[in-house]
C-alpha cells in the first residue's frame, strides 16, 4: 500500500473530471482499493473518490470508524444512486481536496446504491445520516462535482479565490 498526494483546489481541472467505469474489479482495482485507503487514513478522513489521487475511475473508499474503533471499510466500485428520499438531512461537510473549509450542506437523508464490492460482487447498500452524505459527497466526486457546487455562488467563489490566491503565494 502506497500513500498517495492527494488533488487539492485549485486544481479544478483535475478534480471536474468526469470519472470512467471500471470494467471489472480485478488485482489492479483492489491495489489502486489499498492506496486510497492508506491515503484517506494518513489524510486522515472518512472517505476518498480516485480522481482526489488523479485517478480518473469510478471506485471510492469509505470507513466511518472512530479512533479505537475497529476499522470498517468499504470499497465501491461503479456506484449508482437508484433512490434517494425526499427527506433532506443537513451535515457540515469538509473535503480532502479543499483542505480547512467545512459548510452546511443539504443531502437527500436515505439513498439506495448498487455498485461492485472488492471481490466484483453486485451489492446494494441502503444508507441514512453520516453514510449517506459520505456517499453522495464521494459519488458527487466521480462525476466532477464538489461539495461547494451545493453552496451559494457567493461562497463557492470566496473558497475558489481563496485556493488560486494561496496557489499563487506558493502556500499549497
Amino acid at each position: 500500500m502506497t500513500t498517495r498526494p492527494i488533488i487539492t483546489l485549485p486544481d479544478e481541472k483535475t478534480l471536474r473530471q468526469v470519472s470512467k467505469p471500471i470494467a471489472q474489479v480485478d488485482a489492479a482495482t483492489r491495489a489502486l482499493f489499498d492506496d486510497m485507503l492508506e491515503t484517506m487514513y494518513a489524510a486522515p478522513g472518512i472517505g476518498l473518490a480516485a480522481i482526489q489521487i488523479g485517478v480518473p475511475l469510478r471506485a471510492l473508499v469509505i470507513d466511518l470508524s472512530k479512533e479505537g474503533e475497529d476499522k470498517r471499510p468499504l470499497f465501491v466500485a461503479n456506484p449508482e444512486i437508484v433512490a434517494s428520499s425526499a427527506e433532506l438531512s443537513d451535515y457540515e461537510e469538509g473535503c480532502l481536496s479543499i483542505p480547512d473549509y467545512f459548510e452546511m450542506v443539504q443531502r437527500p437523508r436515505e439513498i439506495t446504491v448498487r455498485y461492485r464490492d472488492r471481490n466484483n460482487e453486485a451489492m446494494e447498500l441502503q444508507a441514512t445520516g453520516l453514510l449517506a452524505t459520505c456517499l453522495q459527497h464521494e459519488i458527487d466526486h466521480l462525476n466532477g462535482v464538489l461539495f461547494i457546487d451545493h453552496i451559494s455562488k457567493l461562497k463557492r467563489d470566496r473558497v475558489l479565490k481563496k485556493f488560486q490566491k494561496a496557489a499563487k503565494l506558493g502556500k499549497l
